[in-house]
């Protein structure tokens, strides 16, 4: 009742000014990590030259090295390439940087529609989605990319095969990668927020499971760079057991709003 409905005019400066400050904090962050790039590149490395080592019974998680993978090294087939790998890199990593900028700019602009108590939780919002951004990054990182690399460069190698990586398809390769588990690991906030405006429902989430678990695996084949299976149900796992922890956030949000409802 204290706000106003805005003119559409209004929302489209809004948008704009919020796109522009998000754009800028971005290029800024670009610029300083450009300055790194090559530090950024050989931390890249790190999937194609270790393996994560763990044993539940000894309690112990190491990343040893990969010894057919120890010597491969990059190239470069084209003059550019080298210098559009750095530009790659130091963007996904300024992106990185800008994020919980980014995240802050989105609830600027969506603020407007929320209720008074509701816009209090703008802190929240920016921490656990750029944390869960990051989680599923490093997840993929540290955990996926190397079982993928010590899959797909090992399988059936021998004296007649070697892997001879360009820069390009390898920072392509991670960077999407990453990206990708980045953004899916948001579907537990997406499914919080659907199930605050009253679009899902907790039964009707668990009702679609089994929809839920075809669509991962069809989303997992268009996000993953390479066609293969064992890529697609890297990504296609994680996704159903998001689905689930959303569930379990979409059955609390219900459950607070309905003790706080009053009774019919």
């Amino acid at each position: 009742m204290e706000d106003e409905k805005m003119p559409l005019t209004e929302h489209l400066a809004d948008l704009r000014k919020r796109i522009v400050t998000s754009l800028v904090v971005l290029l800024s962050a670009f610029v300083v990590c450009f300055n790194y790039s090559e530090k950024l590149f050989e931390f890249l490395m790190f999937p194609l030259r270790y393996d994560l080592d763990f044993s539940v019974r000894q309690m112990y998680i190491d990343f040893v090295p990969k010894d057919k993978l120890q010597t491969t090294k990059l190239v470069f087939l084209a003059p550019t390439e080298a210098f559009w790998m750095n530009m790659k890199v130091a963007f996904v990593a300024g992106l990185v940087l800008a994020l919980p900028v980014i995240f802050h700019q989105f609830w600027k602009f969506v603020s407007p529609g929320l209720l008074p108590k509701e816009r209090k939780y703008v802190v929240p919002f920016i921490f656990s989605a750029t944390g869960l951004f990051l989680v599923g990054g490093g997840f993929c990182f540290f955990i996926v990319l190397p079982l993928a690399m010590g899959f797909l460069l090992t399988y059936k190698v021998g004296d007649v095969l070697m892997p001879m990586l360009s820069v390009g398809q390898y920072v392509d390769f991670c960077l999407k990668f990453i990206l990708a588990f980045g953004a899916i690991f948001e579907l537990p906030i997406i499914i919080l927020f659907l199930t605050k405006m009253g679009i899902v429902t907790p039964q009707t989430l668990a009702k679609h499971r089994k929809y839920a678990v075809l669509l991962a695996f069809v989303v997992a084949a268009f996000l993953t760079p390479t066609p293969d299976v064992f890529n697609q149900t890297l990504m296609a796992v994680p996704i159903i057991l998001l689905y689930e922890v959303g569930i379990w956030l979409s059955y609390l949000v219900r459950r607070k709003r309905d003790d706080v409802s009053p009774e019919a």
